[in-house]
């Protein structure tokens, strides 16, 4: 492999290492953030949630930036946002400060999930794309991997802060191999304008539909639906949108990869935010134990990610995406039955079960809809990919909220609560398997790749 690849490969994968590595160590850290500042079960949520909408709300705008201006520019400050953000979350006075600076985290996240994959598509010929993809999202595993094991570690030895603060020289390491190394900018789209009302009437919509989702509030999500509908019209008439709607309507490869990539995020994220929560209370384990028990599903997902995109460069990618998707719908089902006997061994097993369907899906999924758009479009399928699966993991947290606020009410998790707790995982996990064999036939409807 060349050096310009394997310098593009290794900036890529480190950043996107971060980001994951930054959501599933905070999931661990929430009960002893919500400890510290006294805050009940859907505020704690919103510490996760706030990251994630403000990521999702700004990746689409600044992958069309990143096609237009160039994407090592967009990349690059987004390494430093990011970084900065993770600094002011360590040293974050209360829940609401915390919430706010999670929001800068989340916009240096979006810069950076817009162009990572974007600059891999760019350099890499298709017949070695889905090896590279499989790479770098195998390292989006392993922060998923690392982040229960270290986050516990971290959270039980020093505290929840230090989980934010090994953000920072990992964020500055990766920004200065980046500002040295890549010597590209891959703005294909370059002198086209760039759609500001677009991305403004894109913004408030996932911003009203998220919210009021979380928070049952039927006006927001009226408004929202509104605000979805105004967006697809406005998107289908202007020469330069900010998504381009048109690969939705005419594609169907794509429009399916990323439907199935939606319910695939939509059903599996929240998994480790209700297992950490379960774990910690319910079994009374402490954040380190909790952490050795969720690593289970992304050292699987690590391991097989690769393997599955190598595979689907020689095999249709809907295949072996289709067949990951089941095993996951499997996987949730047997945690709908979830309770306060059910064994340590096996949510252990069914972790790893679930960790093989998600290894399985991800990279070919990935593949197949970054290999079905022209090249000047790889900016915005790259912020397409990045928007399913922030959009996804938003719902995914939402609906837990939803059935929190539905089951429990504004209450801190304490033993008096923990059967509705239960109650309330129990219902999710439900829904969760539901949308995940929903997922299984969008993937298998996408119509072949080669």
């Amino acid at each position: 492999m060349p050096n310009a690849k394997l310098t593009v490969l290794l900036v890529a994968t480190i950043a996107s290492f971060l980001t994951p590595f930054m959501a599933s160590a905070t999931n661990i850290a929430l009960p002893s953030i919500g400890e510290e500042f006294r805050i009940h079960a859907i505020l704690l949520g919103w510490i996760a949630t706030s990251y994630l909408l403000a990521a999702g709300i700004f990746s689409v705008p600044f992958g069309r930036i990143a096609d237009i201006k160039g994407r090592k520019k967009v990349f690059v400050v987004g390494l430093f946002i990011y970084s900065l953000g993770s600094l002011l979350s360590a040293i974050a006075p209360s829940a609401e400060l915390l919430i706010a600076f999670r929001v800068i985290q989340g916009i240096g996240g979006a810069m950076i999930f817009a162009t990572g994959i974007a600059i891999i598509t760019s350099v890499f010929p298709p017949a070695e794309r889905g090896k590279a993809i499989g790479i770098n999202v195998g390292a989006v595993y392993v922060g998923l991997s690392l982040g229960p094991f270290l986050g516990g570690y971290l959270t039980q030895n020093f505290g929840w802060r230090s989980v934010f603060f090994v953000n920072v020289p990992i964020g500055i390491l990766a920004l200065i191999i980046a500002l040295w190394k890549l010597k590209g900018e891959w703005a294909e789209a370059r002198g086209e304008k760039f759609d500001f009302t677009g991305s403004v009437i894109y913004s408030l919509m996932l911003l009203t539909i998220i919210y009021g989702l979380t928070e049952s509030a039927i006006y927001f999500l009226t408004v929202g639906s509104i605000l979805l509908l105004a967006f697809v019209l406005y998107e289908s008439k202007i020469e330069h949108p900010v998504l381009e709607i048109r690969l939705f309507k005419e594609n169907l490869t794509f429009s399916l990869s990323s439907l199935a990539a939606l319910l695939n995020y939509a059903a599996t994220f929240a998994v480790g935010f209700l297992l950490s929560l379960y774990l910690q209370y319910v079994k009374g384990l402490n954040p380190q134990q909790a952490g050795m028990i969720l690593i289970a599903q992304p050292v699987l997902m690590a391991i097989f990610a690769p393997f599955a995109g190598w595979l689907s460069d020689r095999i249709e990618p809907r295949i072996v995406a289709s067949a990951g998707m089941a095993v996951t719908a499997i996987s949730l089902f047997v945690f709908s039955g979830i309770d306060s006997l059910t064994p340590i061994n096996l949510i252990i097993a069914n972790l790893m079960l679930l960790g093989f369907g998600l290894g399985l899906f991800s990279s070919p999924n990935t593949n197949a809809i970054m290999s079905s758009v022209e090249r000047k479009f790889f900016g915005i399928a790259s912020a397409t990919v990045a928007t399913m699966r922030l959009s996804g993991q938003i719902l995914s947290m939402a609906l837990v909220m939803l059935v929190f606020s539905i089951v429990m009410g504004r209450v801190e998790i304490t033993p008096e609560y923990y059967s509705s707790f239960i109650k309330s995982a129990k219902l999710a996990f439900t829904i969760f398997a539901a949308l995940c064999f929903v997922g299984i036939f969008a993937s298998l409807g996408r119509g072949k790749l080669r």
